[in-house]
């Protein structure tokens, strides 16, 4: 394709991704047929849509899919046993405590165990807690936010950190020195203002926890709706694959090369874009340690402003039905903040 219409074709491809599912209840319900179609589109006005490509979009999401649908069928198996858990938990553990640890401990450990297992057991431990809606949907957002951050201190916890280990020749320790002294104190200060700003979203199982009764069950999931769920999650997966392909002529041109400030900002596209892509793209041995913090730090943050930036957001959102202006009303404003505030840790 001429290069003429290539840039023009994906600046108007970013701008409906970014613009279409606040404006449209009906592309935010659909989501994932919507970024699909997106991402499509961005590899053919790219010219790079070949059969590599598509295998690789078919084969990307393989392992993500299968464990959410593994997860998702062990969870409807165990519910009961896993809400009576937390009715004990709550008899013995405040509920600012308990909110503080959720978002901490998943944070930490999804390094260890995976971004999509940390998420995995937060949508199942925020379902059972029956929280109000605003309460439920900032306790997801800020614990997406930590385990976003979390999984990337080794290279087990998500793509990202595999790729920003294996560009930079790093070991397995390498993300933790390099940005865990930012990382880890974020993490426990999202579990602090966890506990800080949910404490009065009461659960209803906190009340169950006082009282002899049980939760009624009101979730009427089938094992329908874990399939289908599962089958959402591998073709959002593969929309971001052909998003993330198909926007590296935009990213190649105008945004490689950027002093690390300006890449910082920039890295905001990873609320829509694939991060992974993005560290694959920008990263570089040659750079020095604190322009390699700068575009991590920016990725990683600004994944979780949006649901399509995250894996965790897109298991989340999927599971507890959260829409695109649900999450953007919690979701931008914090990102936006811990942006700000690690400009001048990180970059300046």
């Amino acid at each position: 394709m001429a290069d003429t219409y290539v840039i023009p074709g994906l600046v108007v491809i970013l701008l409906l991704v970014l613009i279409l599912p606040f404006a449209f209840k009906a592309i935010e319900h659909q989501l994932e047929i919507f970024l699909f179609i997106m991402g499509v589109s961005a590899a053919l006005v790219s010219g790079i849509m070949d059969q590599h490509l598509i295998m690789k979009a078919l084969e990307e999401p393989i392992m993500i899919t299968a464990a959410v649908l593994i997860a998702g069928i062990l969870f409807k198996l165990f519910q009961t046993k896993l809400q009576a858990g937390i009715r004990a938990i709550l008899r013995v553990v405040p509920f600012p405590v308990f909110v503080f640890l959720v978002v901490t401990v998943l944070g930490l450990v999804s390094s260890v165990i995976t971004a999509i297992i940390a998420s995995l057991v937060l949508v199942e431990v925020v379902g059972a807690l029956r929280l109000d809606r605003k309460t439920e949907v900032n306790l997801v957002i800020l614990a997406c936010f930590s385990i976003g951050l979390g999984a990337a201190l080794t290279p087990l916890g998500e793509p990202l950190a595999t790729i920003a280990v294996s560009k930079m020749g790093g070991d397995f320790w390498y993300l933790l020195r390099t940005i865990g002294v930012y990382v880890v104190p974020t993490v426990v200060a999202l579990g602090l203002l966890g506990a800080l700003f949910l404490k009065g979203g009461r659960p209803e199982a906190a009340a169950q926890a006082e009282g002899p009764g049980l939760i009624e069950q009101e979730d009427g999931e089938s094992f329908k709706d874990v399939i289908v769920r599962a089958l959402k999650i591998y073709l959002f997966v593969m929309a971001l694959t052909f998003l993330g392909d198909g926007f590296k002529p935009l990213i190649d041109r105008y945004v490689l090369g950027l002093p690390s400030a300006a890449l910082y900002w920039i890295n905001m596209l990873s609320a829509v874009l694939d991060n992974a892509t993005l560290t694959a793209a920008e990263l570089s041995p040659a750079m020095a340690p604190a322009q390699v913090k700068a575009v991590l730090m920016g990725l990683l943050i600004s994944g979780g402003m949006l649901i399509p930036g995250n894996i965790p957001n897109i298991v989340s959102a999927s599971k507890l039905k959260i829409g695109s202006r649900e999450w953007a009303r919690t979701g931008v404003p914090l990102g936006l903040a811990l942006m700000v505030i690690f400009f001048f840790i990180v970059v300046l």
